[in-house]
């Protein structure tokens, strides 16, 4: 049994329960925020409601999981297979490029469990030198391009951390492929660590490291440490904590919203995002981001920055392709990180609200550039609940390989397909959007960024005000294109 909507179910985190006489009370704190009481006749009913809720939520096997058994009506399995594909974002970079292929080294995972069977490299370096320089990154996951700036010709590429150790170890096929990727894109190279350079030193002990400068002629190195993990988990709970504590005074909830820190991380990402995008569209420089892993805040970083420079990423279709390419099959494990939202019991290790970081930005950007996004924060609230608990079995697993695996795009159906059906355009997309072809450059002082108040205060306060202004813009807009539509 799951809380919530009956085609978004919410799946509850915590379960409490408390017996008064012949009847009791199941208090479900949901993956969405929401805080749901159930009023129960019968304290076996009640004990036997809870007992399966509890055990229906906490399903271990991915197989068993709704999204295997969910099939509306106006959806056919495999609707969606070739939607965003990404092997034709990276065609498209190959053919406007003679310096850039196509390779299927990892078309069985075997090379990297966590990259996608189709990446994209410097046309010069063969597959033997990829599987090389593999071995020399953490999980695999060696430099691949990300974004190719059009404008100028110049490069994104990400990664994991090498792996130097204390030794400073070297690998002559990661520093060949890193010195064709520079000479493809531009000449310049910049290594952005998105760990501290504390961080770097203490991760060589452990056999990890970061690009020593003698090793790889051409690349700079900038360390832009961003908070992941445990820390950005219990920042994302205590602002949870606050926004539904009623009983705070102002100056209380002031200090309780400084003190989460979690405006804090939205402006390092989006200052991160910023540095990158300037060095591609105004310095001529190639970006390799990476941090350990190369899962989590790289993912934040090279995303961010293509919304900032890439028209085409503010589309509504162009948006779900960038998640598709930049998180999903870059490997974000979204079944990790969003296993139980700010409700759960104890501090699951592996849990972080980075792909929920990723969203508040994207809000942010559309909050000061109201006018370029296709896509409204309907889309944004619509991800970020999915990424939790869905239907649809887009966000489950950790990786491309497990999904395939799980036969997840055979025996699931795609969230693509359920929002880019005609009838959720309304509550998805931006009545007013205009295409913007340049850049966009977000302030990151802190009164240009405000709390994501429609998310983390969705449930404290009254909805309807917005969406009825939303419903009249709608409305404004409609009558405007049937009187007009030239």
């Amino acid at each position: 049994m799951l809380a919530g909507k009956a085609h978004v179910p919410r799946q509850p985190t915590d379960s409490s329960r408390r017996a008064a006489g012949n009847s009791g009370t199941i208090t479900l704190k949901c993956k969405d925020l929401n805080v749901l009481q159930l009023e129960i006749e019968g304290l076996e009913e009640t004990l036997d409601i809870a007992g399966s809720i509890e055990a229906l939520s906490s399903l271990e096997s991915v197989t068993t999981s709704y999204p295997f058994f969910y099939r509306p009506q106006s959806l056919k399995l495999g609707d969606a297979e070739d939607l965003h594909p990404p092997d034709h974002f990276y065609q498209q970079v190959a053919l406007e490029t003679n310096g850039w292929r196509l390779s299927t080294v990892n078309r069985d995972f075997y090379v990297c469990a966590s990259y996608p069977t189709a990446l994209v490299v410097p046309r010069g370096i063969g597959d033997e030198v990829l599987a090389r320089s593999a071995r020399f990154r953490q999980g695999g996951r060696f430099p691949v391009l990300c974004y190719y700036h059009s404008i100028n010709g110049t490069v994104m590429l990400r990664s994991s951390q090498p792996l130097q150790g204390a030794n400073r170890r070297r690998c002559a096929e990661d520093e060949e492929l890193l010195k064709a990727a520079l000479a493809q894109g531009g000449g310049r190279g910049l290594v952005l660590d998105t760990r501290s350079a504390q961080a770097v030193k203490q991760a060589r002990i452990t056999g990890g490291g970061t690009e020593a400068k003698a090793a790889y002629p051409g690349w700079k190195r900038l360390h832009r440490p961003l908070e992941r993990g445990r820390p950005l988990q219990d920042s994302f709970v205590r602002l949870v904590e606050a926004c539904t504590d009623p009983s705070l005074s102002m100056d209380r909830w002031l200090s309780r919203l400084d003190g989460c820190r979690w405006l804090t991380h939205v402006k390092e990402a989006l200052t991160t995002a910023c540095l990158a995008a300037q060095g591609m569209d105004r310095e001529g420089v190639c970006i390799l981001v990476h941090g350990a892993e190369g899962t989590d805040a790289t993912l934040l970083v090279t995303s961010l920055t293509q919304l900032i420079l890439d028209p085409k990423c503010r589309t509504l279709r162009g948006f779900q392709s960038l998640l598709e390419r930049e998180w999903i099959q870059a490997g974000h494990p979204f079944q990790q990180r969003c296993a139980h939202s700010a409700y759960a019991q104890g501090r699951p290790k592996h849990e972080a609200p980075i792909f929920l970081l990723f969203l508040d930005c994207v809000w942010q950007l559309s909050r000061q550039f109201p006018l370029s996004l296709e896509f409204g924060e309907g889309m944004l609230l619509a991800l970020f609940e999915h990424a939790y608990a869905s239907p649809f079995g887009t966000f489950l697993c950790n990786s491309e390989k497990e999904r395939y695996l799980c036969e997840v795009k055979t025996k699931t159906h795609s969230l693509w397909s359920s929002l880019n059906q005609s009838k959720e355009r309304k509550r998805l997309c931006n009545p007013i959007y205009s295409p913007n072809p340049l850049a966009l450059w977000p302030s990151v002082e802190p009164q240009s960024l405000q709390l994501w108040a429609g998310l983390f205060l969705r449930w404290t306060r009254p909805p309807e005000p917005a969406q009825e202004a939303w419903e009249q813009l709608w409305k404004i807009v409609t009558e405007k294109e049937v009187a007009d539509p030239l």
